[in-house]
């Protein structure tokens, strides 16, 4: 009888043993990396100004500088303001609400994105931005791939390229900040 429970216990440890180790070792790790994320800190809400230029026009490129502040990762929403001119004496003020996706997944803030922007655009005659006779006044419409390169956890830098309506193609790098 004793070497009846002895082989039964024997059969038993060899699933039980494993099975407990695992789980400790499952349940070890999952506090060791939920005290990781609980403990950094993620900045959701970004700025970040930066240089562009635009094809408004076959010939001339614009060029100038722009700003925008966000709200998110995987997926934010944000606004930008930009100002740009060009060698034939025009002034371009655009406006954009933004909706953006980074393709690493929902909580990345980081990598690969695509953006869609839309709003206002002012294309005036000269260089006064202060200039009210706006020759062109229309609703801008674009589409921008671009990579955020984390520098640490407060800077990054964003290349991008667009292409969209008024505008042709145009690129930009933006250096950000996570506030």
């Amino acid at each position: 009888m004793k070497t009846n429970t002895y082989k039964s216990f024997i059969n038993y440890s060899r699933t039980f043993v494993p099975f407990v180790v695992s789980l400790l070792l499952f349940l070890l790790a999952n506090a060791v990396f939920s005290q990781e994320t609980e403990s950094k800190e993620h900045n959701d809400l970004w700025l970040c100004p930066g240089a562009e230029f635009a094809l408004y026009s076959v010939s001339n490129p614009a060029y100038g500088g722009s700003i925008a502040i966000g709200y998110g990762s995987g997926s934010s929403i944000g606004i930008k303001a930009a100002y740009l001119y060009d060698t034939e004496g025009f002034t371009v003020i655009e406006f954009n609400f933004l909706l953006r996706w980074y393709f690493l997944g929902i909580t990345s803030a980081a990598g690969p994105f695509i953006q869609f922007g839309s709003g206002p655009v002012f294309i005036l005659e000269g260089n006064n931005p202060f200039n009210t006779s706006a020759r062109t006044a229309s609703m801008s419409v674009g589409l921008n791939l671009g990579w955020r390169i984390s520098l640490d956890r407060r800077f990054f830098l964003e290349p991008s390229v667009r292409a969209g309506y008024p505008f042709f193609t145009g690129a930009g790098l933006s250096a950000g900040l996570n506030l």
